[in-house]
C-alpha cells in the first residue's frame, strides 16, 4: 500500500548551495512529519542508482523534492529514464531554507508523527557530471555532438543521445554554451542561469552576436578547451 508523500532532498556535492545552507536544511527536515530521503546526489542517483528512485515512486503517491531548478530535474529524470510521478519541485538555488521550510511545514501538517529520516550515498565514485538535453528545445542541429572531443553524444538527423555521460570533461560545460536553443543543462554548474537549469528568457546568447564576433567568440572557447584537453593529457 503506497503512503500518501515523502520528501526527497538533492544533499548537492556541487557547491551550487553553501555548506551552511545544506545542513540547515538537513536539520530542519528531520523535524517534519513526512518520510524523508536525503541524496548524495541526485545527478548520481539518477544516473547510477535509479531502481531506488523508482522503488520510492512505488511506495508514495506524493513527491516533493528539494533540489535545483525544475527543469533541470524533470530532463534528469527523462534522459535516465526514471519513472518518478506526481512530484513538485522546491528549488534552493532561488529559495532561502526559511522560505522552503515554511513550505513543507504546510504541506505536511497533517502527516502522521511517525516518520522517518534517510541518508543515502550513490556508489559511483566519479563526479555525476554530465549534459541533460531538454528535448523539448533540442532542434537536432548536432553543434554539440560536433564540438565534444570526448564521445560523450551519439548524434544522427533524427536523435541525440548523451550515450557516455561519465566521459564528460567535469566542470566543463563548453558544449552547451554552443546550443543555439538552450538545450543542454548542466544541473552542477554554479552558475545560476539557462544553461544550469532556468527557464529561458530573452538573454543573449553567444551564438547571437553579429556573425564576425559570435564565430572568433565560439573558435577561441572552443580552441582553448582543446588546448586543455591536450595539455592535461586525457587525449593520450
Amino acid at each position: 500500500m503506497r503512503k500518501q508523500n515523502c520528501l526527497i532532498y538533492c544533499n548537492c556535492g556541487a557547491g551550487i548551495i553553501s555548506v551552511d545552507k545544506q545542513k540547515k536544511l538537513a536539520d530542519a527536515f528531520k523535524q517534519l512529519k513526512v518520510d524523508a530521503f536525503e541524496l548524495h546526489d541526485i545527478c548520481a542517483f539518477s544516473f547510477n542508482e535509479k531502481e531506488f528512485l523508482n522503488s520510492i515512486n512505488n511506495d508514495y503517491n506524493k513527491k516533493i523534492i528539494v533540489a535545483c531548478y525544475p527543469r533541470a530535474i524533470e530532463n534528469i529524470f527523462a534522459q535516465n529514464k526514471i519513472k518518478i510521478s506526481d512530484y513538485e519541485v522546491l528549488n534552493f538555488r532561488e529559495l532561502s531554507e526559511e522560505k522552503i521550510v515554511e513550505l513543507l511545514t504546510e504541506k505536511f501538517a497533517e502527516n502522521l508523527l511517525e516518520t522517518k529520516y534517510e541518508v543515502h550515498k550513490s556508489s559511483l565514485d566519479v563526479p555525476a557530471w554530465y549534459p541533460v538535453i531538454d528535448e523539448s528545445l533540442c532542434t537536432l542541429c548536432g553543434q554539440c555532438a560536433r564540438f565534444c572531443v570526448f564521445g560523450v553524444y551519439k548524434y544522427n538527423k533524427k536523435s541525440l543521445e548523451v550515450v557516455n555521460p561519465l566521459s564528460c570533461k567535469n566542470n566543463c560545460p563548453a558544449c552547451g554554451r554552443t546550443c543555439p536553443t538552450s538545450a543542454i543543462i548542466f544541473p552542477r554548474l554554479p552558475e545560476n542561469s539557462v544553461l544550469s537549469g532556468e527557464e529561458p528568457g530573452n538573454e543573449e546568447k553567444p551564438l547571437k552576436l553579429a556573425p564576425k564576433e559570435g564565430l572568433f567568440t565560439l573558435l577561441n572557447e572552443r580552441n582553448s578547451v582543446r588546448r586543455n584537453i591536450f595539455r592535461q593529457g586525457v587525449m593520450q
